[in-house]
């Protein structure tokens, strides 16, 4: 009976098969192919190949994943990639500011996993995993053969066990950390009025509720009599467009936020229609800053709406989306580039910040400075 049930699922796959070859084949002949077609035929042909002939049974699921795996891998974008099962629960779960791990968010950087920036209170920070920290090891095992999706996997995990990180610092010292996980809940907006009329805004994340809670805060500190903001986008790892986009329009006066432009030269811009600035701002980053961060603080700068304090940002100038390929995968695929006002590219550069001031000691000098800066606007 096992071997009747193989022998049909063999042979259904193999009509299912026949049945794209044909299809590809006749788009081919009547004069519709490309590269990409006689490629498709090529893979499709492959699997057959394997599954009808290989001696041994073949886990197709297994197969698939592997293939698509391969051919995402294959663009050499860190940051487009194939996310099955748990690693595209999680991701989806993050986006919604709620998940169980340690806190750190990671991203590759010159071909090591590196730390973007520990969530606030995490278990991450609280062990005293550091920004541009590489990470070499997970629970003792090399990890530079995994992508991004990948390695994030193994870090997570059920509240209560625990993950081991080797990681290099900056120095160039190895050590190991080993941090216990647990439900990590993004509280990704903060505030308060620190002197007369200066107001303090912290942002860790740009998740689907930033926008609604940072509108929130800015009414509460407003209605204190703020006239003053700084803005601390340290050690924020970017997120949602529309988030950030949504935070811009209540800060910089009207005009372009940013620019996005696909892989055919479209280019989509997002406006602010803020007619008039209501506060002075400075603006805090830090090389943990990326991404969305980047939108604001690129926006900030070139729309003079305010100062940039700090350190040079992380560089992730290109934009993502998801696209689902069943109910439980997907490909995460960079689909464009994203520009400044003026037009800059801040991919693998950075935004360089107006005045920059290295964080040295835990009296937090950039915060400093921002006060001494705001305070004469």
């Amino acid at each position: 009976m096992q071997s009747k049930k193989k022998l049909f699922l063999s042979g259904f796959l193999g009509i299912v098969l026949g049945i794209l070859l044909s299809v590809l084949a006749l788009n081919y002949f009547i004069g519709n192919a490309t590269g990409s077609v006689a490629g498709t035929l090529k893979i499709l042909w492959t699997l057959n190949i394997l599954h009808s002939k290989y001696v041994e049974p073949v886990n197709t699921k297994n197969l698939v994943d592997t293939t698509i795996k391969n051919l995402v891998a294959s663009v050499g974008d860190p940051h487009t990639t194939y996310m099955s099962g748990e690693l595209f629960k999680n991701f989806m779960s993050e986006t919604k500011g709620e998940f169980s791990g340690i806190g750190v968010v990671v991203g590759q950087k010159d071909g090591f996993l590196t730390v973007v920036a520990p969530v606030e209170g995490s278990p991450g920070e609280l062990a005293g995993v550091k920004v541009g920290e590489k990470i070499l090891k997970i629970d003792g095992k090399e990890i530079k053969d995994l992508s991004l999706e990948e390695a994030v996997g193994k870090i997570r995990g059920p509240k209560g066990t625990k993950v081991i990180l080797t990681l290099q610092a900056e120095d160039a010292t190895i050590r190991d950390v080993e941090i216990v996980r647990d439900v990590i809940k993004t509280k990704t907006v903060a505030g308060k009025m620190l002197e007369n009329d200066i107001g303090y805004i912290r942002i860790s994340m740009f998740s689907e509720n930033t926008a609604q809670d940072f509108a929130v805060k800015l009414d509460e500190l407003d209605k204190l009599g703020m006239k003053k903001l700084v803005l601390d986008l340290r050690s924020n790892p970017g997120g949602l467009l529309d988030s950030c986009v949504k935070i811009a329009n209540n800060l910089i006066p009207k005009g372009l936020i940013v620019s996005v432009v696909d892989k055919d030269g479209n280019k989509q811009e997002y406006l602010s229609k803020l007619e008039q600035q209501k506060y002075k701002l400075v603006v805090l980053v830090d090389k943990g800053s990326a991404s969305a961060s980047e939108i604001v603080a690129g926006a900030v700068k070139d729309s003079k709406a305010g100062t940039i304090v700090g350190q040079t940002t992380y560089g992730k100038g290109s934009v993502q989306t998801i696209m689902p390929l069943d109910y439980e995968s997907a490909i995460k695929v960079t689909i464009a580039n994203y520009y400044t006002p003026a037009g800059t590219s801040i991919n693998g550069v950075g935004v360089q910040p107006d005045v920059v001031v290295e964080l040295k000691s835990v009296a937090d000098e950039q915060l400093q400075k921002a006060l001494e800066i705001i305070r004469t606007k």
